[in-house]
């Protein structure tokens, strides 16, 4: 058997059409934007409430990020970010929330398989290529940024 290539054009859409779920934009971008926000509602409470305790701003941001990530990966643990997610798609994705789903999901499910050999090397398998990008990129731009210095005369 070679696969698809007994199909024709025509065949393969009507297999591929039929097999993909349509998303239903409208409940997909309420749901996103309702997580999302309640999201980034949450961690303006948080923030508020630091500062209410008379943290300054810089120190109040950092335990409102820390607490962000603390529920992310108390959430993911009992899955109920999952549940979250069912309903919020995207709107999950708020970076610093997402992020902490990203590198706790796969500690959580590997964890059978040893703290080195499954925590260890699974943890990194979604969130490292972000950090691979980021380091990267900042690399890149510290380069362009120093030329640029240099260029104009700055150092």
């Amino acid at each position: 058997m070679k696969g698809l290539s007994f199909l024709t054009k025509e065949e393969y859409k009507k297999l591929t059409k039929k097999a993909s779920n349509r998303s239903k934009i409208l409940p997909d971008c309420l749901g996103a934007f309702v997580i999302g926000g309640g999201i980034c509602v949450l961690g303006q409470a948080l923030f508020d409430l630091y500062q209410s305790f008379g943290l300054d701003k810089k120190t109040a941001g950092t335990l409102m990020s820390v607490s962000l990530i603390f529920l992310s990966i108390l959430f993911t643990g009992l899955g109920l970010y999952q549940k979250l997610a069912n309903f919020g798609g995207a709107g999950t994705l708020v970076p610093i929330t997402g992020f902490a789903n990203a590198m706790s999901s796969p500690a959580i499910e590997f964890k059978p398989e040893g703290h080195v050999l499954g925590i260890g090397s699974n943890m990194f398998k979604i969130a490292g290529p972000v950090i691979v990008y980021g380091c990267f990129a900042s690399v890149i731009y510290g380069v362009v940024l120093v030329i640029c210095q240099y260029v104009s005369g700055v150092f």
